[in-house]
């Protein structure tokens, strides 16, 4: 009895036991890219019984107890270790390297970013895909302390301005850009989905680079597929519309009638509106002008990996039309790019990456005098869009200018179109010669045309109007660019005794970039577009058409500019704790004379693991310490080329047989003399990571830029304002950047089902010009109103670009106070006070002094992550605080429209301190002060994203690997006291930027998208 009893237990407990056991199939990818990955070991754990996932990343486990530990491993990945709980399986797998591991790109070669002695932030394609950003200065804006990036404008395809750790020359301030180690001159050709990393080289690190990267240097690696892998494709797609951010207030025609009445009769003058009954809102002119405008992007990418090669194809469209006259301000781009690296032999790899761009961009004017934004400021409301004939209206006949024009108007008018073809490819040899030697060769190149037709047909503005065609016109300017880089270099890498790891390269660089152009200019076309204008027939020497075409003569036709460069490194690390590197490099540039041609720049870094050391080692606080300092000198010359000679490419004309004849003169003032201008950078930094959660990374740094090449003060006696001609360059100004970087991160894997990151930085910044040395002590730029003194200037003891002008001290509020002030030319109680800064008791030019600077004082970024399940959301914020705005955009004249703040203008004693009054007469009231400065600080939402990625049962049936759906909102709000538009827009000028003329504003964006991986 009792052996039936114990059989039957055995028997009911075996059933049992089999009753919990599951035939479990899964998958494996890879936790950032979503691919599916081959070849991973699957084991239960405490057995030998396991298997391997299939080229599709698909394993099946027959039999395995419910409650079992199933084991994951990976050459490259993190081990991983899953409960099973079910039939079906998805499994993610982390890169095993930690963070202190990663690789980073720092010049003609890699180095683990623990060992990196030097300032270099890194991006991963991770970043830049929570972002989903149009373009990829979007996707560095916020993420990186001492970048600071201001778009030029808001319309499509504008091109941002990129500085890292301010403004150090008053020349090109632009860092250098590498894409796959060849140079571009913007990002703006590149497919945001497309990169795999983006390093940025802040000190004295991008020394190796050398001439081009005074200025930083940016470097973009695109994406690649991965050996032995099968096909892997990914989709990415979204739609979407923009909007602007806002409408600067304005007076109604109604509030406008009542005012310019008041003005009129401020100065004896009769009334422009005899009645304002009835006029109401009357026309809105900017609600006009502003479009909800569309947007789509499509990019897909296909992956393979063999033995020994792999390939990686990518292929997107982008089109996006813009917030001001629509399709008039088009941007679209298409790219092809085709990665192949393959090991020809053991020794000998190849590696090779090309890119082809097709971009096509509308314009119409922006952030000029007459603009269409200026003068959708401006134009009165008392005019509607349209006459009753149904042509465009004018704007008055008197009272508003010359410039005011129906800003409707200018958007049909608009007939104009870019497109350019470029292709891109770097191509490179790498043979390992043993085990401590290897040779490498590159071979980087850029060819582009672009092609831009322009068609101004017939059209009256209004009288006398300066945008009116008299004749219409056909300008054809085609520009032809190329240039090629190629690097040689030999590298000795070896370890000794487990201690001592030595890096030893030598090389040499050439660089040539020429550029040609022919602008063809053709009269008395006929039509009324692009699509369908007609050339009359030439009549030479005539009355009727006209052709002018320059090709190679005349001023800019052509230019050819070439570097020669050798260079040497040296790394050591002793023990992974003590870290030192060195670079020599001596550059020469066509740019300058024989004297001058070649410089040399030496740089150098150290650092310090402490974490290493035994009092660190087995800390559970400080999971890593690192100390590093960098020096060095780096050269720059960016400058146009053959300025020391005087070459014959300016323009002039000759009477020969009383003809009056096209012939060519003298060009720019030549100076031999003109040497390499210097950056010499200095970073002190700390590297901190705690309790394996926290990073921090904290630099002091200081740059100074000496021997300034900045254009020279002379008398237009030497004919310097000659048709092509222009002043010498020379070396006069000293320019110091000082500041405090910081940044830190937390992140927290909370449970399986949540974790998240966040991460801030700032960065200080101290602008000081040191020495100009021109006769006057001063370079002047920008401009302000009509006819009046250049706004910004460069000068010792003041920020680069500082606000050069008058003083208020609140408004005159009776004659007596009028009376008792310095002596101000046709003062009068209403109009701003002018401080008399000198004491000499009249206000005059001299007076004028510093009344602040577009440069910040302080940038920062706050970037916000978590994922849950299956939703993921991500949002970032960028501060400026501390700079000045010029307000530049009011034209003033007595029938323009003005902004509502003219609502609280001083009208009697008492009235108002901060608005002058309202007249026809002449006051000092338009002169440039700091009435028209202001606070540009802002805070912005830059965006924010939620993503909802698909389970794997409905992936599995579907037959993809990943699927996610998101929404994104780029630009959200802003928070400023600033009035214009959009305080983020600047024209970049190192003198006359910040000046505010109606920036056409970045745009609100909200998109749909979708990530799919097959």
């Amino acid at each position: 009895m009792r052996k039936k009893i114990t059989f039957l237990l055995f028997a009911l407990s075996t059933m049992f036991a089999f009753s919990q056991t599951l035939n479990v199939k899964g998958v494996v990818k890879d936790a950032v890219s979503g691919e599916t990955l081959p070849g991973v070991s699957v084991v239960i754990k405490g057995t030998t019984i396991g298997t391997e996932t299939d080229f599709d990343g698909v394993f099946n486990l027959a039999n395995v107890k419910q409650g079992a530990t199933l084991v994951f491993n990976y050459l490259g990945k993190k081990p991983k270790e899953v409960v099973v709980t079910s039939a079906s399986i998805s499994v993610s797998l982390e890169d095993a390297a930690e963070a202190l591991e990663e690789i980073v790109v720092i010049g003609y070669g890699t180095q683990r970013k623990k060992e990196v002695t030097g300032a270099v932030t890194v991006i991963s394609s991770a970043t830049i895909d929570d972002l989903q950003p149009t373009r990829i200065e979007q996707a560095l804006q916020g993420q990186v302390a001492g970048v600071n990036i201001t778009t030029s404008s808001g319309s499509p395809g504008a091109a941002a301005n990129i500085r890292i750790r301010g403004v150090s020359t008053n020349g090109d301030s632009r860092p250098l850009i590498l894409l796959d180690g060849r140079v571009i001159e913007d990002l703006s050709v590149v497919n945001p989905s497309d990169i795999e990393s983006i390093n940025i080289l802040k000190d004295a690190a991008a020394g190796i680079y050398g001439v081009r990267a005074a200025n930083g240097v940016i470097l973009v690696t695109t994406k690649s597929g991965r050996k032995n892998t099968a096909f892997v494709s990914t989709l990415n797609m979204y739609v979407g519309f923009q909007q602007t951010t806002r409408e600067i207030p304005l007076l109604n025609a109604t509030e406008y009638a009542l005012l310019a009445n008041e003005a009129f009769a401020a100065n004896g003058e009769p009334l422009p509106f005899t009645s304002v009954a009835g006029l109401g809102q009357g026309t809105n002119w900017q609600r006009q002008a502003f479009e909800s405008a569309p947007i789509y992007s499509i990019d897909y990418t296909l992956n393979k990996g063999t033995e020994k090669s792999t390939y990686s194809l990518g292929l997107s469209v982008i089109d996006q039309d813009g917030i001001v006259g629509l399709d008039k301000s088009n941007f679209n781009r298409r790219n092809i790019r085709f990665n192949f690296d393959t090991e020809i032999t053991n020794k000998l790899k190849f590696t090779s990456s090309t890119i082809f761009t097709n971009t096509n961009k509308r314009n119409l004017s922006e952030n000029v005098l007459g603009s269409v934004l200026f003068n959708a400021l401006n134009m009165p409301p008392t005019i509607p869009v349209f006459q009753p004939n149904g042509e465009f209206s004018r704007p008055p006949a008197t009272g508003t200018g010359i410039e005011v024009a129906n800003p409707l108007a200018q958007v049909d008018n608009a007939q104009n179109r870019t497109g350019v073809n470029k292709i891109s490819g770097s191509y490179g040899l790498n043979y390992k010669i043993n085990d401590d030697f290897s040779a490498e060769t590159r071979y980087q190149a850029n060819y582009s045309v672009a092609n831009t037709n322009t068609f101004n047909p017939l059209y009256t503005y209004g009288n006398n109007n300066v945008f009116n065609v008299d004749q219409s016109t056909f300008t054809n300017f085609k520009q032809n660019f190329f240039d090629y880089t190629f690097d040689a270099f030999l590298k000795y890498e070896k370890i000794f005794n487990d201690k001592h790891d030595v890096k030893l390269m030598v090389g040499t660089s050439v660089f040539q970039t020429i550029g040609r152009f022919e602008n063809i200019l053709t009269s008395t076309a006929t039509g009324t577009t692009l699509n369908d204008f007609v050339l009359g027939t030439p009549v030479l020497n005539g009355d009727g058409l006209q052709i002018f075409k320059n090709n190679n003569n005349g001023s800019n036709l052509a230019f050819d500019s070439r570097l020669l460069s050798y260079f040497g490194r040296f790394q050591y690390a002793y023990d992974g704790k003590y870290l030192f590197s060195a670079v020599i490099r001596r550059d020469g540039s066509s740019n300058f004379g024989p004297k001058n041609k070649f410089g040399f720049f030496p740089t150098a870094s150290l650092g310090w693991v402490a974490s290493e050391e035994d009092f660190l080692k087995d800390s559970n606080v400080i999971s890593f310490l690192k100390v590093r300092a960098s020096y060095g000198i780096i050269g720059n010359d960016r400058i146009p080329g053959f300025r020391f000679l005087s070459i014959l490419n300016g323009e002039a004309e000759y009477v020969f047989n009383n003809q009056l004849v096209q012939g060519i003169a003298v060009g720019p003032v030549a100076n031999p003399e003109i040497r390499w201008e210097k950056q010499i950078p200095l970073d002190i930094g700390l590297d901190i990571e705690l309790f394996n959660k926290v990073n921090i990374t904290a630099d002091y740094f200081k740059k100074r830029t000496e021997d300034l090449l900045v254009s020279a003060q002379t008398s237009g006696i030497i004919g310097v304002a000659a048709p092509g001609s222009s002043v010498p360059v020379i070396n006069a100004g000293t320019v110091e950047n000082e500041g405090l970087e910081f940044s830190i991160g937390y992140k927290e894997t909370v449970s399986e089902d949540f974790n998240f990151n966040v991460n801030y930085n700032f960065t200080t910044l101290r602008n000081n010009v040191t020495f100009v040395g021109n006769a006057t002590g001063i370079i002047e730029g920008g401009s302000f109103g009509v006819g009046q003194e250049p706004p910004s200037r460069m000068e010792a003891g003041f920020p680069i670009g500082y606000f050069y002008g008058y003083k208020t001290a609140g408004i005159f509020q009776t004659q007596a106070d009028v009376d008792a002030h310095a002596t101000q030319l046709n003062a009068a109680p209403g109009d701003l006070r002018f401080v008399d800064t000198n004491g000499d008791g009249v206000i005059d030019a001299d007076d004028r002094t510093y009344i602040g600077d577009p440069i910040a004082d302080i940038t920062m970024g706050l970037n916000l992550s978590f994922n849950y399940k299956r939703f993921d959301f991500n949002a970032y914020a960028f501060a400026s605080i501390g700079n000045e705005i010029v307000r530049n955009y009011e034209r003033n004249l007595p029938l323009t429209n003005r902004p509502t703040y003219f609502l609280d203008r001083w009208t009697g004693p008492g009235t108002s301190n901060t608005s002058p009054r309202v007249t026809t007469g002449a006051t000092g009231n338009i002169l440039f002060s700091d009435f028209y400065v202001e606070d540009g600080s802002f805070l912005r939402l830059q965006s924010i994203q939620l993503g909802y990625s698909v389970g794997q049962e409905t992936l599995e049936k579907l037959k993809f690997s990943k699927l996610r759906f998101y929404v994104t909102g780029s630009n959200l709000f802003t928070l400023t006291k600033y009035r214009g538009y959009d305080p983020t827009t600047s024209n970049g000028a190192p003198i006359g930027g910040g000046i505010d003329q109606g920036f056409y504003p970045s745009p609100k964006t909200f998109l749909f998208g979708m990530n799919v991986t097959f």
